[in-house]
């Protein structure tokens, strides 16, 4: 989709007056989807943020003001829609886009309509997005690698020697993937300390975030039929945030040889709006340069990065938030196109609703690393979080991730995805 695209025109305005704002997230040129109730007591649907409100599409499409190839919005998850492909995407994000629109006085001058269909975010409950069929979270940033690598193994070769030529990844749970505001319990597990023999049975002591983002797929494809490269981004319906909870002292015990297992397993925490690659398009940049070329089937022309800044906030309980780090997606060595491409070349297939981790993100400056254990060197280096310190996650901690696209005079955000940490459940002894 073209800067032209109407759609992100950055001169559009919407009569949601909050859309307007410089430091919303949710401008009219965004129009993210997710899945809300309105009240506690009804049924989920599918709205869109605008400004500070929702916009609820099963209402509009109701009403008739939306047109659909069946009943889309009455629905729980995005899957039916997103399952539609990307011509119905782009239809409904132009119907959407025209009918918030400053000029358009369809819904605007509705009261009663309108008065159904708008709903304030502060009101709303938000649900998981998309029914998630799978989970794969990848390894993709090279400056994060890099930093993991110098922490357990010759700082010289950081690197393991194929990850320069293969996105590294490995196969999650997508059971335990929860929406911000979902408590997360720290897990038990066992762990072995250096000064003893055999392993203890003990809760998380190196509990850590991790700043990603992750896309799922909108177009499936089947067995033994792998995307092309060049045709990836095309079956991506969206971006959300993730934080991809990891306890690095379960991990460390387990993960040789086969990767890590109840180290990430009991919890990942996204964002609730689904923002639209479309929504991003003006904000697209060049990815870093790939040295060696990777192999023809991962190879693609142009830039494939965006250009999202991320941030990371840890708020103690009764205390106030402290920033840890700031980010940028643009970091990432591998893209979301060579992820999908690389995912399916063995012959694997993907349906509807697969959510595929970026892995974690960090940039080239201490400030910008995205997990506690880089930001401490492995709790060596405790953080400040204003008066007191922080080597790993605490009980009672609250993690938040952000991030946004920056516009001339707009922002394209994703909002919030948080999580507070709740105690291990007792162990039996």
């Amino acid at each position: 989709m073209s800067h032209s695209d109407p759609t992100v025109d950055p001169t559009l305005k919407s009569w949601v007056e909050s859309a307007n704002t410089a430091d919303t997230h949710f401008p009219i040129q965004n129009l993210p989807y997710g899945v809300f109730k309105p009240t506690a007591d009804a049924p989920p649907r599918v709205g869109v943020a605008i400004g500070d409100q929702v916009l609820d599409l099963s209402c509009l499409e109701q009403a008739g003001l939306l047109r659909t190839p069946k009943r889309l919005f009455s629905s729980a998850s995005l899957n039916a829609f997103m399952a539609c492909g990307r011509e119905t995407w782009r239809d409904i994000r132009k119907q959407v886009s025209h009918l918030l629109s400053a000029g358009t006085a369809t819904l605007r001058d509705d009261a009663a309509l309108r008065s159904r269909a708008l709903v304030p975010q502060a009101q709303a409950t938000m649900l998981l997005p998309v029914e998630i069929p799978g989970y794969t979270d990848f390894y993709s940033s090279k400056e994060h690698a890099t930093n993991v690598g110098a922490l357990f193994r010759d700082p010289k070769n950081a690197l393991m020697p194929n990850w320069l030529e293969i996105p590294i990844g490995y196969n999650g749970r997508a059971s335990s993937v929860v929406v911000s505001g979902t408590p997360v319990r720290r897990p038990n597990g066992q762990i072995k300390l250096p000064n003893q023999e055999r392993p203890v049975f003990s809760p998380c002591l190196k509990l850590d975030f991790e700043l990603e983002t992750g896309f799922f797929v909108g177009v499936p494809n089947d067995l033994a039929d792998p995307v092309p490269c060049p045709e990836a981004e095309s079956r991506i319906f969206g971006m959300v945030l993730l934080n991809d909870w990891s306890a690095r002292d379960l991990q460390a015990w387990e993960y040789v040889p086969l990767g890590p297992f109840n180290a990430k397993s009991f919890a990942t925490t996204i964002s609730p709006w689904v923002v639209t690659l479309d929504a991003l398009e003006p904000f697209r940049t060049q990815q870093p340069r790939q040295d060696p070329e990777p192999l023809p089937y991962l190879r693609h022309e142009g830039p494939h990065a965006f250009d999202i800044h991320l941030e990371v906030s840890l708020r103690p309980q009764g205390g106030q938030p402290a920033t840890l780090a700031r980010t940028n997606f643009k970091y990432m060595y591998w893209t979301m196109a060579q992820q999908l491409a690389h995912h399916t070349v063995s012959g694997c297939n993907t349906r509807v609703g697969d959510l595929m981790g970026s892995g974690t993100i960090s940039g080239p400056e201490p400030g910008s690393y995205g997990s506690l254990l880089e930001l401490t060197l492995n709790g060596k280096q405790p953080v400040d979080i204003g008066g007191a310190t922080r080597a790993f996650i605490e009980d009672g901690d609250e993690v938040t991730l952000t991030g946004w696209c920056q516009g001339a005079g707009y922002r394209v955000g994703f909002g919030s995805c948080s999580g507070v940490v709740l105690p291990a459940l007792p162990i039996a002894v």
